[in-house]
Formats: C-alpha cells, sequence, structure tokens
C-alpha cells in the first residue's frame, strides 16, 4: 500500500466550541497517533465537546475506530461529561461504527448535519511514522479500548491482542523486531 493510500488528513478547528475535526482519506492505525494526541491535548484543557465530520472519509480501519472509542469514553469520563457527535458518516463508515458498538458510546448522526465545518481548515501536524514498538502500543490501546467500548469486541480481537501482548512482551526482554505488528 502507498504512503499516499494510508494518508489521512484531519483538520481541526481547535478554538471553536465545540473542538471541529474534518476527516479527509483513509483513517488509519498508519495516521491515527496525531488524532488521538490532539484530542488528549484538548480535553487536558478543559475541552469537552467535539464534533466530527466523516463527510470525506474514504474508509476507516479498526485502529483508527479504537482511538475513537478511547476518546469517548476519556469524554464520558470528564466532569460533566463531554460529548462526542460524528456527523455525516457514511453507511460502510456506519456499519463498522454499530457493529463494534461504538454507536452506543458515541453520538453519530448520518443525515445532514446543520453546522458548518469550512472553519475547519487547519491540519494536524503529522506525528510521522511511529517507530515499531510505538505503533503496536498504539494499536493494542486503541483495540482495547473497543473491548472496554463493547465487551462483545473481546472475541473479534482476541488474536490482535495477544499477538500484541506478547510482541510488546518480548521487546521488554530485547529488541523489537522491525517487522509491522
Amino acid at each position: 500500500m502507498t504512503e499516499a493510500a494510508n494518508k489521512a488528513v484531519y483538520l481541526v478547528d481547535a478554538y471553536s466550541d465545540p473542538v471541529i475535526v474534518r476527516v479527509q482519506g483513509r483513517a488509519c492505525f498508519a495516521n491515527s497517533a496525531s488524532l488521538r494526541d490532539f484530542m488528549a491535548q484538548m480535553m487536558a484543557q478543559g475541552r469537552k465537546q467535539f464534533v466530527m465530520d466523516f463527510a470525506g472519509c474514504a474508509s476507516m480501519d479498526s485502529t483508527f475506530l479504537g482511538v475513537l472509542a478511547g476518546a469517548a469514553l476519556e469524554v464520558r469520563r470528564q466532569n460533566p461529561p463531554g460529548s462526542l457527535v460524528l456527523c455525516r458518516v457514511a453507511r460502510r463508515n456506519l456499519e463498522l461504527l454499530r457493529n463494534l458498538g461504538l454507536h452506543r458510546l458515541l453520538t453519530v448522526d448520518a443525515g445532514d448535519f446543520p453546522m458548518e465545518f469550512a472553519q475547519a481548515a487547519a491540519p494536524l501536524g503529522d506525528a510521522g511514522v511511529p517507530a515499531p514498538v510505538e505503533r503496536a502500543r498504539l494499536i493494542l490501546e486503541a483495540h482495547e479500548n473497543l473491548v472496554a467500548a463493547d465487551p462483545a469486541n473481546q472475541d473479534k480481537f482476541q488474536d490482535v491482542l495477544a499477538f500484541l501482548r506478547n510482541r510488546l512482551e518480548r521487546n521488554s526482554h530485547g529488541p523489537f523486531a522491525a517487522e509491522n505488528p
């Protein structure tokens, strides 16, 4: 797969209320770290309301969905709880959200959401390609978030979880293999 195929651009407006994130392109493990870091930074600043526009999202993988689940879980832990709304979600992406139970964790609006998104034009900085250990940790954390979001996901991802935990455990006793996790 080419680098361009993995390239998602997250366009944000960190100053609006709610915080706006537009997802453009393919949202996957290769580009989810910057979104995870941005969401954590916003919440550390006390921001609790988020709207994500998926009109330009071509596809999503389970790591990206796990990053969303982690953000939704954290938003719900805030006192008072915040909100994470996904809007203009295409049918296939909506199926993915429902299959993993995320529609019960965050608000999904698959119609025409009555909001202007043009002001979300600042691209998130590219976190770059994480080192193999950091990539494995991101993927593991994302899949653990999916299980926390819906315990039925344990069966779906038990092999991935076991594999990544094993790789990370081996890393604590020696160099991490350079292969993709």
